[in-house]
C-alpha cells in the first residue's frame, strides 16, 4: 500500500515540484531581466537626471499626447515613418505636440551657420526694398547661377542681372520660384538628388547679399528675433568671415562684422537681456594647410581682440569631397604656439562624421585633438573605441536630425545614429544646422522629430536642453547666469503645460 502511495506521490507530486521549479526559474529570469534593464538605463546619457513630481506628471501627459498623435496618423493613413520632413511639415505644424514644444525653452542652438538662420521669405521681402538689389534670371554659368541675388551700383550691374523688385512685380510666380531656389527640400525619400551640390547652391545664391552692411544688420536682427521667439536663449554660429561693404565707404575691416553684431545684441538686450551669442570662426575643408594656417592666425587675432565673441575654430564643407581632419595635422600642431603668441586659447569645434561611411575616420581624429564638440558625428557608432573615448572625455555631439534627413544621410528618422549615441552615454544636444535653407526657422521642428521618432521622455528632453548650455562655449560665469535663467523658464514651462493639458 505504501508503495502505491509513493507511486501516486511521484506521479502527482513531481509536476508540482517541477512547477515550483519553473516559478523559481521564472523569478530568477525576471530578476535578471530587471537587472539588465537597470544596467542599460545606467549607461544612458540622461542617467543622472532626476525628475520632480510635476515633471513626472508632464512626462505622462506628453506620452499620451504622442500616442494619440501616432494613432491619428494611422487613422488618417499618414505615412509617418516613410515621409520626409517637407512632406510632414504641415502635419507637424497642426499638431498639439508642436504647439507645446514651441513654448518649451530650448537653451542654446550650438550648431548653425552664417547664411542659414533667417527665413527665406523674409530675405526676399527685405531685399526687394533695396533699389540696388538684383537677381540673376538666366541659366547657370561659370560665374553666376539662376536665382543668385546681389547688390550692385548703377552702371556696374553684371549681364544677366535684373532689378529684383521689378522682376517680382512683373513676373507672377517668380517669388515662389525664387523661394524654391533658396530652399533645399527632400520632397520624396526615394528621389535622387545630389544634395550637397544643391545645398551649396543655396548659399551661393545669397553670398552677395550678406556682406552688404545695411542688409547684414537686418538679416541678423531678424534671425536672432526668430530664435528668441522660439525660446532659444543662446546661439553659436559657425561663421565664415567676409569683409562687409556699402556703396558709400567701400569695404570695412573684418572686425566690423563683430562690432555690428555687438550693436545688434545691445539693441536686442533692451527687450531680451538673456540672449547671448558666440562665433566659431570657420573656414573650408577643401583649402590647403598654408591657407588654413593663415585662417588660424586671423582667428587667434580676433579671439584676442574679441575674447567674449570668438569662441573656437571649425572647418566646414562636404566631408566626402574635402580634406580629412588628419590632412591638417600640420595646422593643428601650430595651435599651441599660436595660443602662446596671442595669449588666448582657441579650442576646436570640428565637423566630423557627417557621413554614412566607415571609411570616413574624422571622428577618430577629433578624439585626439583639443576638440570640445563634434558637429553631427553620424558615423561615430562605427568606431566603438572612439565612442568610448568621446564618452570619457565628456565631449558633446551636436545632432541635427532634420538636416541629416534632408541631406540624405538618414531616411527613417527612427534609425538615426543619435539614438545609439544617447543609449551609450554620449552627451548630445539638438541643433537645426541651416534651418532657413531647409524651409523653417527655430528649433521646435527638430525637437518634434526627436519626440516622435526617438520616443524621448521628459528626462531626455530636459537633459538635451540643459546640455546645450552646459556644453556651450560660454565662460563659467556666463553659464551660471544662463542656467539660472533656463531653470526658471523650464519650471515655468512645466507648470503651465501641465495646466494646459489638464
Amino acid at each position: 500500500m505504501m508503495k502505491k502511495y509513493l507511486i501516486y506521490i511521484s506521479l502527482l507530486g513531481a509536476p508540482l515540484y517541477w512547477g515550483q521549479g519553473k516559478v523559481n526559474q521564472m523569478s530568477s529570469y525576471q530578476q535578471n531581466l530587471t537587472l539588465s534593464e537597470k544596467e542599460n538605463d545606467a549607461m544612458a546619457f540622461d542617467a543622472d537626471m532626476q525628475l520632480s513630481d510635476a515633471e513626472i506628471t508632464l512626462d505622462q501627459k506628453l506620452f499620451q499626447l504622442r500616442q494619440q498623435l501616432i494613432s491619428d496618423t494611422e487613422a488618417k493613413k499618414i505615412s509617418l515613418y516613410n515621409s520626409s520632413f517637407n512632406e510632414l511639415k504641415p502635419f507637424i505644424e497642426s499638431s498639439r505636440l508642436y504647439e507645446i514644444l514651441q513654448t518649451m525653452p530650448k537653451g542654446g542652438l550650438l550648431h548653425t551657420h552664417s547664411g542659414g538662420i533667417t527665413d527665406v521669405k523674409w530675405i526676399i521681402s527685405a531685399a526687394r526694398k533695396y533699389q540696388e538689389c538684383y537677381v540673376y534670371d538666366q541659366k547657370d554659368n561659370d560665374q553666376f547661377i539662376s536665382g543668385q541675388l546681389g547688390f550692385f551700383e548703377k552702371g556696374k550691374v553684371p549681364a544677366g542681372f535684373v532689378n529684383l523688385d521689378k522682376k517680382l512685380a512683373s513676373t507672377p510666380g517668380f517669388e515662389k520660384e525664387l523661394q524654391d531656389l533658396l530652399t533645399l527640400k527632400r520632397d520624396n525619400l526615394c528621389a535622387y538628388t545630389d544634395y550637397w551640390i544643391e545645398f551649396e547652391k543655396r548659399f551661393k545664391r545669397i553670398s552677395l547679399l550678406l556682406p552688404y552692411r545695411p542688409f547684414f544688420k537686418q538679416y541678423y536682427q531678424k534671425g536672432f528675433r526668430d530664435l528668441i521667439k522660439d525660446n532659444v536663449q543662446h546661439v553659436e554660429i559657425r561663421y565664415i568671415f567676409d569683409e562687409l561693404y556699402d556703396f558709400q565707404h567701400g569695404k570695412y575691416p573684418l572686425k566690423t562684422t563683430i562690432t555690428d553684431l555687438q550693436d545688434i545684441l545691445k539693441e536686442i538686450h533692451t527687450s531680451d537681456p538673456q540672449f547671448t551669442l558666440k562665433l566659431i570662426y570657420s573656414s573650408f575643408k577643401f583649402l590647403d594647410n598654408e591657407s588654413i594656417e593663415k585662417q588660424l592666425e586671423t582667428a587667434f587675432e580676433m579671439k584676442k581682440e574679441f575674447p567674449d565673441m570668438i569662441s573656437g575654430f571649425d572647418l566646414v564643407a562636404d566631408e566626402a569631397a574635402g580634406h580629412t581632419i588628419h590632412f591638417f595635422e600640420k595646422s593643428w600642431a601650430k595651435m599651441n604656439s599660436l595660443s602662446q603668441k596671442y595669449g588666448v586659447e582657441l579650442p576646436l569645434f570640428l565637423h566630423a562624421g557627417e557621413s554614412n561611411s566607415i571609411l570616413n575616420k574624422n571622428v577618430v581624429d577629433v578624439a585626439l585633438l583639443n576638440n570640445k564638440r563634434i558637429g553631427h558625428g553620424l558615423n561615430l557608432i562605427y568606431f566603438p573605441k572612439t565612442m568610448e573615448q568621446i564618452r570619457k572625455q565628456y565631449k558633446l555631439v551636436e545632432v541635427s536630425p532634420i538636416s541629416n534627413q534632408i541631406l540624405g544621410y538618414v531616411s527613417d528618422l527612427r534609425n538615426h545614429p543619435a539614438r545609439v549615441l544617447l543609449s551609450n552615454g554620449i552627451q548630445c544636444s539638438i541643433s537645426s544646422d541651416d534651418p532657413s535653407v531647409y524651409g523653417y526657422t527655430g528649433l521646435s521642428y527638430d525637437f518634434w522629430v526627436t519626440q516622435i521618432y526617438w520616443e524621448l521622455d521628459v528626462k531626455a528632453l530636459k537633459k538635451l536642453v540643459f546640455n546645450s548650455i552646459t556644453y556651450s562655449s560660454m565662460t563659467d560665469n556666463e553659464k551660471k547666469k544662463a542656467v539660472t535663467y533656463l531653470n526658471q523658464q523650464w519650471n515655468d514651462f512645466v507648470q503651465k503645460t501641465n495646466q494646459k493639458l489638464n
